[in-house]
């Protein structure tokens, strides 16, 4: 092929992702679905022709992804193939279920307490106390935050619902020692660059505690173990569905999968404690005690060991 030829071809391909990528902005896709199927597309096409379903396939095939991952992309494609007015036999990937990975409270608190940047640290307590995705964290605006009331509003992705959550006073004053260079609270360059500065300080500080299990640790793994803990808490699926803003419930069920794998072979232990007036009670909310029962006159509180 000659080198008009080579150009004119990759000029073609790079309109033709273009012009897909405007289908799925007029569709209402997401920006962050948009995003990844043209990052796909660009990957692929210097691998295949992407103007046909089989080189697709076969190339896929050739890959050493995971098959999460080939299926993921195959997802993807589908509605390519479709937007070329061709089709294909999708194939078929059945990755094997696994329950994601849930580090203990310490572990989260150790990463959050390790980073030196403030930012990062207050970003990471608010994913924390949230479960919000890295994507609705990003798009938080100051005006989204009610200090005296001590909530926030979380702008949904991913189709999921808007929410109101509490924050407590340890991130409301993380919160009001940074900087409001812009509307935005955690507003980054870019999610790869915010992603790769956490990988760095993440895994320098699994290598100075020598425990690789924080390098396990990623932005949504606070949303999973968000999930865990509230329904071990409160056995209450609705509640964790109402906290992750999950449209169904089946997003939620995986979390009765994940509290029990965790927590059926443990015994709980728990420091406990009275208050007799509300400013003893309220004091011991915000050291992380939560509330029993009442009897003889007073409010009995605990907090897991």
């Amino acid at each position: 092929m000659k080198q008009t030829e080579i150009t004119t071809t990759k000029q073609a391909t790079k309109d033709l992702i273009f012009a897909y990528s405007w289908e799925q902005k007029k569709n209402g896709y997401s920006e962050s679905t948009i995003r990844t199927t043209t990052q796909r597309l660009k990957t692929l096409s210097k691998l295949c022709d992407i103007r046909e379903p089989e080189e697709l396939k076969e190339t896929i095939a050739k890959q050493e992804w995971s098959i999460r991952t080939k299926k993921t992309v195959a997802d993807l494609l589908n509605n390519f193939v479709k937007f070329l007015g061709k089709e294909w036999k999708k194939p078929i990937y059945r990755p094997p279920e696994k329950l994601p990975f849930i580090p203990t409270e310490e572990e989260l608190d150790t990463l959050i307490s390790a980073t030196p940047r403030k930012i990062i640290s207050c970003l990471l307590q608010f994913l924390k106390e949230t479960g919000a995705r890295i994507g609705e964290a990003t798009q938080l605006e100051w005006l989204d935050i009610d200090f005296e009331r001590r909530i926030v509003h979380i702008t949904p992705e991913k189709h999921s619902n808007a929410r109101f959550l509490p924050l407590s006073h340890q991130l409301l004053n993380m919160l009001n020692k940074l900087e409001r260079k812009s509307e935005y609270v955690f507003k980054p360059p870019s999610k790869k660059a915010l992603r790769e500065s956490f990988r760095k300080m993440r895994n320098k500080t699994a290598k100075k505690l020598q425990n690789p299990r924080l390098k396990k640790i990623k932005f949504h793994t606070f949303r999973h173990w968000k999930g865990t803990i509230e329904y071990h808490k409160t056995k209450s699926i609705m509640h964790v569905k109402k906290i992750l803003g999950h449209k169904s419930v089946l997003s939620t069920q995986l979390y009765i999968n994940i509290e029990a794998s965790i927590f059926q072979y443990s015994n709980d232990e728990y420091n406990s404690a009275v208050a007799k007036t509300v400013q003893e009670a309220q004091k011991l909310i915000e050291c992380g005690f939560e509330y029993v029962t009442e009897m003889d006159g007073v409010r009995l509180f605990r907090k897991r060991k």
